[in-house]
């Protein structure tokens, strides 16, 4: 593992989240990041940001990484707290909203030639 990047508390629910993580996983970084910039997926957005910190750092702690020698190795969301708001119901009752968010890691490593 050559470098990660998690963010933290994101606002879109975990599942929602998977379907494009699931999508960069293995990838090369520039082909995960052409994946997430033509995803119509909303959680596409800050997973490419938590993607771009992942090489940042990559390329921080080891000046001779460069983007195109990466690739995912591995990214995974898990839950994070979960906001309960209340919404008016029928008959005067209260509705419980869940509005759910979530943690996104996602690990780089260098591509190894064969």
């Amino acid at each position: 593992m050559v470098s990660q990047a998690v963010a933290k508390y994101l606002r879109v629910s975990p599942r929602k989240a998977r379907i494009v993580v699931d999508l960069i996983r293995g990838k090369s970084v520039e082909e995960a990041r052409t994946i997430l910039k033509f995803s119509t997926r909303a959680a596409s957005e800050p997973i490419e940001k938590a993607l771009n910190s992942a090489v940042a750092n990559a390329e921080n702690k080891d000046d001779s990484l460069r983007a195109d020698m990466l690739y995912v190795s591995a990214a995974f969301v898990d839950e994070g707290p979960t906001l309960k708001r209340i919404r008016a119901g029928a008959k005067g009752m209260a509705k419980r909203i869940n509005k759910r968010t979530s943690h996104v890691t996602i690990q780089l490593d260098t591509i190894k030639e064969a």
